[in-house]
């Protein structure tokens, strides 16, 4: 099991204004678009959430990013929050949503990415159901945005996680 890293910049509500997060732009890109400055800043964020805080080594760079869309925030201090999705199956036009992160947590950032990227998969891909794997402790996040869960739990790098779909109409 991992544990969070409080050193880690956390943010709530009443320290931002509000207005300062719903104003954040959305930056929608292929591989193929980014600069490498936004290439180093996005793989530093992940590398630093998914291998350093959660004490997991795994192979972040799986070959899915050169066909993935990306979407993030970013203020001033770099990268608030990103996530990529991709075709995971084009017969039944599923869409994978997956590397979700939030640099800032408590902000409010997550959820609106996430729902922008639903309308991204179904919009620009035409997905017919969106499909992540969700960590357990981040069920409830998903459920937010009308994910439900959809297997048993399972290991995914030593870490418990389940399957979530999201049909979409």
């Amino acid at each position: 099991m991992f544990t969070i890293d409080r050193k880690r910049p956390v943010c709530y509500n009443n320290f931002i204004y509000i207005s300062e997060v719903a104003a954040m732009e959305t930056v929608i890109k292929s591989f193929d678009e980014f600069n490498t400055r936004e290439l180093y800043d996005i793989l530093r964020a992940r590398s630093e959430v998914f291998v350093v805080e959660q004490s997991c080594v795994y192979q972040d760079l799986d070959g899915i990013d050169q066909r993935a869309i990306h979407m993030y925030t970013a203020d001033e201090s770099g990268i608030a929050a990103y996530l990529r999705l991709f075709m995971k199956d084009d017969e039944s036009k599923t869409v994978q949503i997956g590397r979700v992160l939030t640099i800032k947590r408590g902000c409010g950032l997550g959820l609106p990415l996430l729902m922008k990227a639903v309308e991204v998969a179904k919009e620009r891909l035409s997905a017919k159901t969106v499909y992540l794997e969700a960590q357990v402790y981040a069920i409830g996040f998903y459920e937010k945005a009308g994910f439900s869960v959809s297997s048993e739990e399972f290991l995914e790098d030593g870490i418990p996680h389940v399957q979530m779909i999201l049909p979409l109409g």
